[in-house]
């Protein structure tokens, strides 16, 4: 039987939604939905066997709010009131929401990271959600500063196994974790430097520009981090980091994403951390390893191998469930690759969409 994948891809304009019935060889492009629109975050949750797609939008007029589909993608339904919203005692108003994530231990459970810094939960597929207020209320919070793309929790991941442990990272203020589902946390930075800071506290507790965090598919415990200037790995949670930069062209970069299977495996996009902020030389290279960092290879078969001047954002890159693995990236300059044999080879999706801002996929 042919494979059927679905690949969402947020733009600055809206939702695109490409759709593949013969093992992701070729695809057709459908949208956008909510025109207009800045779709930060988008996600496929394929739990129960009943796909159900969700977007976080930001309508020029209706607001930031997070629309959900159960026909994949052929109408949307959006949640009472955009479904997160501040509590009016915090002062605060949502600016976007920037990460969407299904529970891999608890069915129904669907996680949000928002900007401001917070995160959220909902416990009914995504139809309502509540602040997890000990976050919002750590004694570091007004310490977290924005950094160039805001001041947002970007990443949420939950533990593959035990509900109480879930961590999250965010631009501007680092990792932390938690280990009594929500109830308390603390930062998860040792190791990571803050290479913009002065020499003498490069490496503080807190307040690290972390980029994005994956994790490993073999040992949970296993994470790995695109900081602003650096690549790390820690193996013990996040209780220390280690430096993976080694073989890379730059240690620059948004995305990182890790094989769904296999251990050790993991992605990345390097570019130059100047002002242009595209790979190096205008060559379009994903950097894959295969041992958990400690090597690296580039994957350009099919892929502009120069005059590339754009970027891909941090969640502009994501993996699929299939055998072999499908690897998906967007670009700044609208451009959508996919690859059906774990980044071996490429080909394009789609062109001359709006900026790309989130893509993610999945076999259907």
């Amino acid at each position: 039987m042919a494979v059927q994948a679905v690949l969402m891809i947020g733009t600055r304009k809206g939702l695109f939604i490409a759709r593949s019935d013969d093992g992701r060889r070729t695809w057709t492009l459908d949208g956008p939905d909510e025109l207009m629109s800045d779709v930060h975050a988008v996600a496929v949750d394929t739990r129960d066997g009943s796909p159900r797609l969700f977007m976080a939008s930001r309508h020029w007029h209706w607001g930031p709010r997070v629309l959900h589909s159960d026909d994949l993608g052929k109408t949307w339904e959006a949640t009472p009131n955009g479904a997160v919203r501040f509590p009016e005692d915090t002062g605060a108003s949502l600016e976007a929401v920037w990460s969407i994530t299904p529970s891999p231990s608890e069915p129904g459970v669907v996680w949000a990271g928002t900007e401001p810094s917070a995160l959220f939960r909902s416990e009914d597929r995504g139809e309502t959600f509540t602040m997890v207020r000990p976050l919002w209320d750590h004694p570091h919070r007004p310490q977290w500063q924005p950094g160039n793309g805001g001041q947002a929790i970007h990443t949420v991941l939950p533990h593959p196994e035990d509900p109480q442990r879930v961590t999250v990272a965010m631009s501007t203020g680092g990792v932390y974790r938690s280990t009594d589902a929500g109830g308390s946390w603390e930062p998860a930075n040792r190791g990571i430097k803050v290479e913009f800071m002065p020499d003498d506290i490069q490496y503080p507790e807190f307040g690290q520009c972390v980029h994005k965090v994956a994790r490993d598919p073999g040992n949970a415990d296993v994470l790995y981090a695109q900081n602003h200037g650096g690549v790390y790995r820690s193996d013990d949670a996040g209780d220390s980091w280690t430096s993976i930069a080694a073989g890379l062209p730059c240690d620059f970069g948004f995305p990182v994403v890790a094989h769904p299977r296999t251990p050790g495996t993991l992605y990345l996009f390097p570019i130059e951390s100047s002002d242009g902020r595209f790979p190096p030389d205008g060559s379009c290279r994903v950097w894959r390893s295969r041992d958990a960092g400690e090597t690296w290879e580039p994957l350009g078969k099919g892929l502009p191998a120069s005059g590339f001047y754009t970027g891909v954002l941090r969640d502009a890159m994501c993996v699929d469930q299939g055998d072999p693995a499908g690897v998906y990236f967007g670009s700044r300059d609208g451009t959508v690759y996919a690859s059906d044999d774990e980044g071996d080879s490429w080909q394009v999706v789609a062109q001359h969409l709006p900026d790309v801002l989130s893509v993610r996929a999945a076999i259907l």
